[in-house]
């Protein structure tokens, strides 16, 4: 597989239906985009398609008939790259995203759920969330992540994003159906 130069992946999670629109600034000119979970409503999906291609797993709000797996594996510029919404609860590494790295073995893993932004290494493998995206919740900030892919080289960032945007925003197409007994 031939290699560019420099491959830009845009990271997103816990939408929970709010497209910011300050997300089509940071993620203008990616190559990919990755939607961690936590979708909420079609329309966000459709919003950030219009900015590039989008590979999008379901989080615990988004129910499995959705569309969108419950988790994914994808090759982008030569690194394996894994999806799944809970990877993390309580601070900890559960017991299924530990497995779920040790079969999958990606180079890195995205992820959603905690709202909480995270970059880390476990071994050869770049762990990121990029925080929540939607509707702030409690005291975390809310973000979005870009990966860059350089050679063999993976750099990460996190984004902060305004706290006061305008829910005016919130989508108003289709809603996910939740799981029975979920809440938002």
């Amino acid at each position: 597989m031939n290699r560019r130069k420099t491959f830009r992946i845009g990271v997103i999670a816990d939408t929970h239906g709010l497209f910011d629109p300050a997300i089509r600034r940071h993620f203008r000119g990616v190559d990919h985009i990755l939607h961690a979970g936590d979708i909420g409503d079609r329309s966000v999906i459709e919003q950030l398609e219009q900015i590039g291609p989008v590979t999008a797993v379901s989080g615990n709000v988004d129910d499995e008939p959705c569309g969108f797996p419950s988790e994914a594996v994808i090759e982008l510029a030569g690194s394996r790259i894994a999806i799944r919404h809970v990877l993390y609860e309580g601070g900890k590494l559960t017991k299924n995203g530990r497995a779920f790295l040790d079969h999958e073995q990606p180079d890195i893993c995205v992820f959603g759920h905690t709202h909480q932004p995270k970059r880390e290494w476990i071994g050869d493998t770049l762990l990121f969330n990029p925080g929540s995206a939607g509707p702030k919740r409690f005291s975390l900030p809310r973000g979005i992540g870009l990966l860059t892919i350089q050679k063999e080289k993976v750099l990460p960032k996190l984004i902060r994003l305004n706290d006061n945007v305008d829910h005016r925003n919130r989508s108003t197409g289709v809603k996910l159906p939740k799981k029975k007994g979920e809440a938002t």
